[in-house]
């Protein structure tokens, strides 16, 4: 019960920080949309950035994970970047992640979650360069640069565009990209329409 309460709390705090912003959000709209007292969420998280901080933990955690992956250096590629793009579609953590990044005010308490995962975030490049090399690479550490470079560059503009991003046609522009093989089946939509202009959405929907 007490796990359940908590994950519950931090489920509500993450839709009110990617819809609100850091600053905006208020611990009485978490505790309502989670459904719990102030106590119990100060029981857990005595102020709000502590729920930040548990997050954008548990954010880096998942980027570091990418490399969780086995096969040839061509199916881990294929699946770091299936898996990257898979995730993008659930925007409410990377909203939410890049609005600390971007943000003058918040960014300390991103730099914050970044030093504390300091050990996993070094394997992750260090995996991603041996990646490379593997692969042939030149240059590795460059190569690791551009592709989360791309990667992060996906996830802001699903975040910021969401139906409207191309990810399927992306997925096979990358894959191109890099020489893997065409996927054989469809990560997001058996059926996606042509690319389109992106436009963020106006108040109303127009």
């Amino acid at each position: 019960m007490r796990e359940q309460s908590r994950e519950k709390i931090l489920v509500a705090a993450l839709e009110v920080f990617a819809a609100k912003g850091y600053h905006d959000a208020t611990v009485s709209e978490i505790t309502a949309k989670a459904g719990v007292s102030r106590g119990l969420l100060n029981y857990y998280f005595p102020g709000k950035q502590n729920l930040v901080d548990e997050l954008l933990d548990r954010y880096l955690d998942g980027v570091a994970a990418i490399l969780d992956v086995s096969g040839s250096p061509d199916e881990r590629l294929a699946a770091i970047i299936d898996g990257v793009l898979g995730a993008a579609t659930m925007a409410g953590a990377q909203r939410m992640a890049l609005s600390l990044v971007v943000n003058p005010a918040t960014h300390p308490l991103f730099a914050a979650a970044e030093a504390r995962k300091e050990d996993k975030l070094l394997a992750l490049e260090d995996g991603l360069r041996e990646l490379f090399t593997e692969r042939g690479a030149k240059d590795p550490a460059l190569e690791e640069v551009l592709l989360r470079s791309v990667l992060e560059g996906v996830i802001f503009k699903s975040a910021v565009y969401a139906d409207q991003y191309p990810i399927e046609h992306i997925r096979r522009r990358l894959y191109q990209m890099y020489g893997l093989p065409t996927p054989k089946s469809p990560l997001v939509d058996a059926s996606p329409a042509p690319v389109g202009r992106m436009r963020a959405l106006r108040p109303g929907g127009a």
